[in-house]
């Protein structure tokens, strides 16, 4: 896992993170944006994006709300308490409006799952040409 984590990181300027506890969603997403020419590293739950190395090559992170034993918000809140910067889309299956408040007061984005249409991959990709490198 570390050595393919440094290889995207090594060989690509902009790194896609993505932390989902279900691999059909991990493998779909990489698929989408690998074809597209953009690297992605995926993680199961939130403390193994919590432990990687070279986080810092994080251009942009999808974070699933609903992962084992910390929400999306609360992985991103422990990222951006450790310096990570990168700008961030939420995707959830019908998020409370609760979520969605504490989404636009962390400045991130809801993109509601099922992922049917390109609407993740054009805000990744409008988030990607913003953000600093």
């Amino acid at each position: 896992m570390v050595r393919r984590i440094l290889d995207q990181v090594l060989h690509h300027s902009s790194v896609v993170a993505v932390v989902d506890d279900d691999p059909a969603v991990r493998h779909a997403l990489s698929f989408v944006f690998e074809t597209a020419g953009i690297a992605v590293v995926t993680f199961a739950d939130a403390e193994s994006a919590l432990a990687a190395p070279m986080k810092q090559h994080w251009r942009c992170l999808i974070l699933d709300q609903k992962l084992p034993r910390m929400t999306g918000l609360e992985l991103l809140t422990r990222l951006r308490t450790a310096g990570l910067t990168a700008p961030s889309i939420l995707i959830t299956t019908h998020p409370s409006r609760e979520t969605r408040a504490r989404a636009l007061a962390a400045g991130v984005d809801v993109i509601e799952k099922p992922l049917l249409d390109d609407q993740l991959t054009l805000k990744v990709r409008e988030l990607l040409n913003c953000a600093p490198r």
